[in-house]
């Protein structure tokens, strides 16, 4: 039965090559959406571990270092980076906005700023970090700026001496990393406020008013902004996956509609239903694991090109076959009801 469930799907292979392709489009769109909602995990870690602190310090009730922060004074910054049990500190100043294109246009960026050195300011994969006012650090994924060009922030001209590889925040978003007098000026029109105080080591002791953030809390800080955009992508993987079911589903219900004097005839010479039901999920199987590597497949060649970071693990595209496998079974329920019913009978009727 096996053999003949095979043969039956060389027999029909137009149409199981366009189910192939749907649902391989479909599989690819599933793994792609998958990968860019894990792209906006990994770009807030990322961001927090360049950053290189082990801890933050924020004013109290704040939710975070960057987008839920509360303003502290340049004063007030320095003393927490001198308390007992700090190793390092770096103040920091966390702002958005957007600057012109070399092509034309605006695009929104990150801009940090703090201090060469210390915590906060990230090391430069090309070139150098910013150690004046007047200089920047872009990532690399801030298209059409090298190290040598000008970029206007706010009416501030900087001098681009470094950049960093795929350097992004809150869905894509390139960061800009700028000397901390630079941040206050354009984020704060010169104010001596920052956002949070990047320390390594412990604090023994918190002043009143201030409270320590951990990176995890950070991390959370960062994705808080885009969690709807989390929760939506969720709800297409899953409608994508519906789909990705019901095409199965369909080519598996009409083989067995076309089929059922043939299983009525495999039925009256002996041939058990559960063989005949094992050559059907086998059909549905086959149809899953090649559409899932087709998928994988697409979303490979996709991903690199998305103009989000995607991020695509192994785990990802071993997992896609599997959880294909069981769509399909599941999908192909309908037809295995209606093979199970099918009257041996049905073989020995006139045409």
């Amino acid at each position: 039965m096996l053999v003949a469930a095979l043969r039956d799907l060389q027999w029909r292979r137009r149409r199981v090559l366009i189910a192939i392709v749907g649902t391989g489009l479909v599989f690819g769109m599933t793994l792609l959406m998958t990968g860019v909602s894990r792209g906006f995990d990994a770009e807030a870690s990322a961001t927090v571990r360049d950053l290189g602190a082990e801890r933050w310090i924020v004013r109290e009730g704040a939710a975070g270092p960057f987008l839920g922060a509360s303003p502290m004074s340049q004063d007030e910054a320095t003393y927490l980076a001198a308390l007992p049990g700090i190793e390092a500190a770096g103040p920091l100043v966390f702002t958005r906005k957007s600057v012109n294109t070399p092509k034309g246009g605006e695009v929104d960026v990150n801009i940090m700023g703090s201090t060469a050195g210390r915590p906060g300011m990230p090391a430069a994969d090309e070139g150098r970090p910013p150690t004046k006012a007047g200089e920047v650090m872009v990532s690399s994924r801030l298209e059409g700026y090298r190290v040598g060009d000008t970029l206007t922030v706010a009416g501030t001209s900087l001098l681009v001496v470094g950049r960093v590889t795929d350097s992004t925040a809150l869905a894509g978003t390139p960061n800009v990393f700028v000397d901390l007098a630079d941040a206050q000026r354009i984020g704060f029109a010169g104010l001596p406020v920052v956002s949070s105080v990047a320390v390594v080591g412990e604090p023994s002791v918190m002043p009143e008013g201030f409270q320590p953030s951990s990176n995890a809390a950070a991390r959370a800080d960062l994705l808080r902004a885009i969690a709807k955009a989390k929760s939506s992508l969720t709800m297409i993987s899953v409608l994508l996956w519906l789909v990705a079911a019901s095409i199965i589903g369909a080519v598996v219900y009409l083989s067995a509609l076309e089929r059922q004097r043939d299983f009525a005839v495999f039925k009256a010479t002996g041939v058990a239903t559960r063989s005949i039901l094992a050559g059907m999920v086998l059909q549905a199987a086959v149809l899953a694991v090649v559409a899932a590597l087709l998928g994988s497949i697409i979303g490979s060649l996709i991903g690199p090109r998305f103009p989000m970071i995607v991020s695509l693990e192994l785990r990802a595209h071993l997992t896609l076959p599997l959880v294909a496998v069981g769509i399909g079974v599941l999908s192909s329920a309908a037809g295995l009801r209606r093979i199970a019913t099918i009257d041996p009978a049905l073989a020995f009727g006139g045409p």
